[in-house]
């Protein structure tokens, strides 16, 4: 990919969201053996994710290139929700992943990856308490209540790559939050709001969780990443309701997360259901 850093515009005044240090960002992650090839800093567009699986498709992307925008016109989520968010409020990026030694039926694995692996770097960087929803939710407290600050969508790009979509909500305001579920770090008390920083520290971990989880061909309990997916987990333990394709939906008791990465959900009729697709509503306790 060319570098098309990301500039000032006149339009984004807000001093306490500063541009992002595309040369900086290049410097820090772009290495020898390592896996991030590029970080391609961008000032505006539609969908991070919609770009980078056309540059891979037209052979212009590698393994590794990392896509970042500073405002995301038409973010998507899980479901085609829309992702919105004021310039520079967050991190919007896109990567590159061609897990060739891994399994193609161990590919939904990537998402919860990802997921660790945001939950691990902003423990780092932001100092902030994260949990995961399954499958591709980050939360954060904010005045004691569960909010979504983050979201994560893989998409295939082509015959052998994934592109792995992540949408962080760094520095949005109470009156700017799309919804009232939702959150962003500084609301939820982070020590550091640094986008520079935090954006590093998410890529090398995903960079260290990636590399572990290859290494292990896909095998989610060699690596760690089955354990460490359950044990950071909010969804386990909880009565949740699936909305799954189809209209139907079931609910029950959330008791694992299986070695295809599904949500086993035990119903009162004492049936164990794995759930791979579906929308996963956490009830509040009786």
């Amino acid at each position: 990919m060319t570098p098309r850093d990301a500039a000032d515009d006149s339009r984004w005044s807000d001093l306490d969201r500063p541009p992002l240090n595309a040369p900086a960002l290049r410097r820090g992650l772009v290495r020898d053996g390592g896996l991030w090839c590029d970080v391609d800093v961008v000032q505006r567009t539609g969908s991070t994710n919609a770009d980078l699986v056309a540059l891979a498709e037209r052979g212009d992307a590698e393994e590794g290139a990392v896509l970042v925008a500073e405002e995301q016109t038409s973010g998507r989520g899980r479901l085609d929700r829309r992702w919105t968010a004021p310039p520079r409020s967050g991190l919007f990026f896109s990567v590159l992943l061609k897990p060739a030694e891994v399994p193609v039926t161990r590919w939904g694995w990537l998402p919860l990856l990802t997921g660790v692996a945001v939950a691990t770097g902003l423990s780092r960087a932001a100092g902030v308490d994260t949990a995961l929803k399954w499958p591709n939710d980050l939360l954060v407290t904010v005045a004691g209540e569960e909010r979504k600050a983050a979201g994560i969508l893989a998409e295939r790009a082509g015959p052998d790559g994934v592109v792995i979509g992540v949408g962080i909500n760094v520095t949005l305001r109470e009156d700017e939050l799309p919804v009232p579920q939702a959150g962003s770090l500084a609301l939820a008390g982070a020590v550091s709001t640094d986008r520079d920083t935090l954006l590093r520290g998410v890529l090398r971990s995903l960079e260290q969780w990636y590399t572990r989880w290859r290494t292990a061909q896909g095998d989610p309990a060699v690596s760690g990443l089955q354990e460490t997916y359950a044990a950071g987990c909010a969804t386990l333990g909880r009565t949740v309701r699936a909305e799954l394709p189809g209209d139907r939906s079931i609910v029950g008791e959330a008791v694992a997360v299986d070695g295809d990465g599904r949500l086993v959900i035990a119903t009162e009729a004492g049936v164990q259901e794995p759930v791979g697709a579906g929308d996963i509503v956490h009830l509040r306790p009786a």
